[in-house]
């Protein structure tokens, strides 16, 4: 019975990281969509941009529902590998995990962490000061200042590799995660090749969309 009700933890738990990641991945592609209209115009991107910072229901609904998800999936994240880790009789190095796995599978909690920091800096670069300009300094809603933003941060070679770098390693998280959480929910079916040529797709696609970006602004102002 404990083992039962072990294992039925253990599966909910799987689904429940699947979710989050899921939901996580659908800001991924708005947020690099948002983000390449400022690679084509300049108005178009200050407009869309504008209207995120200043939509109530994305600013008091979606944003804290994506901080939430934020927080339990690294959360969950962590709790499952270090399940993992104690349920694992013999460590991977003596066991030769590489040849039954990826290094993405058997790193996720690595390029995790590696991404979690990204968001940080991306967080201090952008969220920060978002929150700044309109809720301490009490400045007046400026539509055109979006633009400037973006691209003064990409103007310190430094700090585009680093973000260039932490794309890649989103890369290889989304490559094991995005796949994989098809299966944790049930979609075991005629469609799973479909949904994993799709997943592969877009964890190679999207991360190659944000460092386009990074580099563009970097090269070109």
């Amino acid at each position: 019975m404990a083992q039962n009700a072990l294992l039925k933890s253990s599966i909910a738990r799987k689904v429940a990281m699947a979710l989050s990641g899921l939901f996580l991945i659908s800001f991924l592609a708005l947020h690099v969509s948002l983000n390449m209209v400022s690679v084509f115009s300049e108005d178009a991107f200050n407009a869309a941009s504008h209207f995120m910072g200043y939509n109530p229901i994305i600013q008091y609904v979606m944003q804290p529902v994506l901080a939430a998800g934020v927080i339990f999936h690294f959360i969950m994240g962590i709790v499952l590998e270090i399940q993992n880790r104690n349920a694992r009789p013999v460590k991977y190095a003596r066991n030769n995990g590489a040849a039954n796995s990826s290094w993405p599978s058997r790193n996720m909690i690595i390029t995790g962490l590696v991404v979690l920091a990204f968001m940080g800096l991306h967080f201090y670069d952008f969220w920060f000061p978002e929150l700044n300009f309109k809720y301490v300094a009490g400045e007046m809603p400026d539509a055109t200042r979006y633009y400037g933003e973006l691209v003064e941060k990409f103007h310190d070679p430094v700090r585009t590799g680093i973000y260039c770098v932490s794309f890649l390693l989103l890369a290889l998280h989304l490559w094991h995660g995005f796949a994989s959480s098809f299966q944790s929910i049930g979609f075991n079916n005629k469609y799973s090749r479909s949904l994993s040529k799709f997943a592969y797709g877009f964890a190679v696609i999207v991360p190659l969309g944000f460092i386009f970006i990074a580099l563009f602004h970097h090269f070109n102002h």
